[in-house]
């Protein structure tokens, strides 16, 4: 059986603000397997363990422009929040995302290949590393094109959003960008959702109602409806709209005689894991060293 750390308790707690004990029996269950051990924390605790999900542990900027139909959105990550605040370093990601929008670079490094400040966007990263003395990376971004309207919103640094809409009032795909920051939808409408995101939701749903002790018919029924519920928490068209909550977002486009093509969120550090640092395990070990020594 997988040695159940501290740490692993703490990492899990931070994920889900469940209970410590109740991490460690997750844990414990799953036999170390992390990701097991929410699925069955979600099980006991309902939806109370995946309260936190949404939280990212990397540090970065997110950074869009756009002019008429062209726009590009970008993620540079860092090490530390310090850094993300640094003018020079804000510069740095608002300039690759106007390349993003100008050059369309294929890839990473094809973004990093461009040319920026009489040099290329690799040398500037490499000396702002120098000058600042922390590690950044170029992470993600995406270009956009469209006979259709952009919009952006950007929820201080750490949330961007880009939104592709046809309306003839600009203003509905503002709100309809503020309302993606807010609720998080993974898709525009539920026949959009990951099939993999379906089938552990399914398989979560399973698991809690086989507990209830009903016959497999009614376990059938509960199952599909916490499916159905699921896709429309997540799926954007279903989503009550953040400004009217007598509305979906569908009808609140249907209303104005809207619609949205596409969007596209980044969300800092979205699944990257930040090393957490135990000091007081580090000191305890340099004491041990020190009195083997």
């Amino acid at each position: 059986m997988a040695a159940i750390t501290a740490a692993m308790v703490g990492e899990l707690r931070a994920k889900t603000d469940a209970p410590m004990m109740e991490c460690k029996k997750a844990l414990t269950e799953a036999e170390g397997n992390m990701e097991r051990a929410e699925e069955i924390l979600r099980v006991k605790l309902g939806s109370k363990a995946s309260k936190a999900a949404s939280r990212v542990t990397a540090e970065g900027v997110v950074a869009s422009v756009i002019s008429g139909n062209v726009g590009g959105l970008i993620e540079v990550n860092c090490e530390t929040d310090f850094v993300t605040k640094n003018d020079d370093f804000i510069a740095f990601v608002n300039a690759c995302a106007k390349l993003v929008a100008e050059h369309n670079p294929a890839d990473v490094a094809a973004l990093a290949a461009l040319p920026l400040n009489g040099s290329t966007v690799e040398a500037v990263r490499a000396a702002l590393i120098g000058k600042i003395g922390e590690n950044m990376s170029i992470r993600r971004f995406q270009r956009f094109e469209t006979p259709f309207k952009l919009t952006s919103y950007l929820h201080g640094t750490r949330i961007g959003v880009v939104v592709e809409f046809d309306a003839a009032d600009e203003q509905v795909g503002k709100d309809v960008a503020m309302h993606i920051a807010a609720m998080k939808p993974v898709s525009l409408s539920a026949e959009q959702v990951p099939a993999d995101l379906i089938e552990k939701e399914r398989s979560v749903a399973s698991l809690k109602a086989a507990e209830s002790g009903k016959p497999a018919e009614i376990v059938t029924k509960m199952v599909e409806g916490s499916v159905q519920k699921f896709l429309k928490e997540v799926s954007l068209l279903n989503q009550t709209f953040v400004k009217n909550d007598k509305q979906t977002v569908e009808q609140m486009l249907k209303s104005v005689n809207a619609s949205i093509k596409s969007f596209t969120m980044f969300v800092v550090g979205e699944g990257i894991e930040k090393k957490q640092d135990d000091f007081a395990a580090e000191v305890a070990a340099q004491v041990a060293a020190a009195k083997q020594a």
